[in-house]
This record gives structure tokens, C-alpha cells and sequence, in this order.
């Protein structure tokens, strides 16, 4: 039995969302359930994938030029959510507590891959991307322009829907290949 503050994930790990460990932090957990979680709370015309999200935010981080490191914090900015799940930003700006458990836990696992959450270049350039990516699916798949002009990107993301298995591979792949 595991402990009530705990979740068991995928690879089978009692993990403590609220205590994280980095030696607890597996990719295929984090490859698996981000290629399970719906990109906006499901409110999009067709499913897309968190992990689908971080692979475009990657990949854009790759056409701009970015180090290895960037391209992997822009991989993993997500992570987080592949145990204690998202929630809409607008609600999450009401939650302070959430929000703390989220950036410990995120913390944790940028060092568990060699990323430093501290590091001001890599951060703001995942922030910029992720916010670019953020605008160009709203409109694609909802229709919607969240800022009066578009950030530009690069790369031309596929939103159509990729099998879990497909995207999870894809994925720890581009996991493997960043994290040296």
C-alpha cells in the first residue's frame, strides 16, 4: 500500500508529489502521462498532447538555434504535470499554494536532468517559446488569438492528433538524445 501522499506512476514508483526526490523521477512516467494529457484542459477541436506541446516547443528551440540545454528545459518546462497534472492558467493564478507545489516539483526535475532552475537565459528563453506555442495552438485549435499580435515562430507544428505510443517514443527519444 502506498502512502496517502503518494501516487504510483506508470513505471510503478510511490512517488510524493509534495516531497519530490530526483531519484524518483523516471522519463517514462513523464513521457507516458504527458502523452495522455490533453493541451488546455481537453477544450481544444482535437486532442493534442502535452508531450506533443514540448516536442513543438523543442523543436522551435532547435530552429532558433538553442543550445542542447534550452532545448531540453523546453522539452521538460511541462514535466511537472505529469504528476500533479494542470490546471487552466486562470485558475492557477488564484493558487498560490498549486503554484508552489508545481515549482518545487519542477525544480526538482530540471535537476534531475542537468538543468539549473535558476539559470535566467534558459528559463526566459522557454517562457518566450512556450508562449509563442501557446498562442499559435489556441488559434489553430480553438480558434482563438490570445494576444493582439502573433509571436513568431519558425517551425510549422503538426496539430493533428499522434498515437499515445507514437508521441511517448518520440518523446523519450528526444530525451535521449538531449540529456547526455
Amino acid at each position: 500500500m502506498i502512502p496517502k501522499d503518494h501516487i504510483y506512476t506508470y513505471s510503478g514508483v510511490s512517488f510524493s508529489p509534495l516531497s519530490p526526490s530526483e531519484k524518483d523521477i523516471c522519463p517514462e512516467d513523464i513521457a507516458h502521462a504527458l502523452s495522455y494529457i490533453c493541451r488546455a484542459n481537453g477544450h481544444f477541436k482535437s486532442f493534442y498532447s502535452v508531450a506533443q506541446h514540448c516536442l513543438s516547443c523543442e523543436h522551435e528551440a532547435r530552429l532558433r538555434g538553442y543550445s542542447d540545454k534550452i532545448r531540453l528545459a523546453c522539452l521538460l518546462h511541462d514535466a511537472s504535470e505529469a504528476f500533479i497534472s494542470d490546471i487552466t492558467r486562470p485558475v492557477k493564478r488564484q493558487l498560490s499554494e498549486y503554484k508552489a507545489i508545481e515549482d518545487k516539483l519542477q525544480r526538482v526535475i530540471y535537476k534531475r536532468f542537468g538543468i539549473d532552475p535558476d539559470d535566467k537565459e534558459i528559463m526566459s528563453a522557454v517562457s518566450g517559446i512556450d508562449d509563442a506555442m501557446l498562442y499559435h495552438e489556441f488559434l489553430a485549435l480553438g480558434g482563438l488569438a490570445l494576444y493582439d499580435e502573433a509571436p513568431e515562430i519558425l517551425s510549422q507544428p503538426d496539430y493533428s492528433f499522434v498515437p499515445f505510443e507514437e508521441t511517448k517514443m518520440l518523446f523519450l527519444n528526444t530525451l535521449d538524445k538531449l540529456y547526455k
